[in-house]
C-alpha cells in the first residue's frame, strides 16, 4: 500500500520527473562517469537544486552542461520555474571547473615567474 501512497504524493511524483527529464536529455552525463541528483526541491517556489557530481566535478564542460540543464528543464517541467545547479567546486563554475585558477597564456608572467616560455 505504501507503492500506492508514494506514487501519487506529488513531491516523489515530482523528483521522479526530474530524474527522468535527466537521465532522458543528459544520458552524457553517467555515460562520461559523473552523476547528477536532486540536493532540494521546493515545490512551493518552484525550486530544485541539482548537484552534479563524479567526473562532472572539474570538468571543462560542466557549465554548459548546467546551462543546458538550466535552460531546458525549466521548459519541459511547468512546476520548475528556477533551476540551480553546481559542481560542488565553490560555486565558481568555469572552463577551469571553478578551482579558482585562471588560465595562463604564452607570455604572461607573475611575480618571481621565470618559467619557460610556451611554445606556441
Amino acid at each position: 500500500m505504501s507503492t500506492d501512497t508514494e506514487s501519487q504524493d506529488p513531491e516523489n511524483e515530482l523528483r521522479e520527473r526530474i530524474t527522468n527529464f535527466l537521465r532522458r536529455n543528459f544520458p552524457q552525463i553517467q555515460m562520461h562517469g559523473g552523476s547528477a541528483a536532486i540536493q532540494h526541491l521546493d515545490m512551493e517556489e518552484g525550486e530544485v537544486t541539482i548537484q552534479l557530481g563524479g567526473a562532472c566535478s572539474g570538468c571543462g564542460i560542466s557549465p554548459m552542461t548546467i546551462q543546458a540543464i538550466k535552460t531546458r528543464m525549466t521548459k519541459e517541467i511547468p512546476e520548475i520555474e528556477t533551476v540551480n545547479a553546481s559542481t560542488g567546486m565553490g560555486g565558481n563554475e568555469g572552463m577551469a571547473g571553478g578551482a579558482g585558477m585562471s588560465p595562463s597564456f604564452p607570455g604572461d608572467t607573475t611575480e618571481d615567474d621565470e618559467g619557460p616560455e610556451a611554445p606556441f
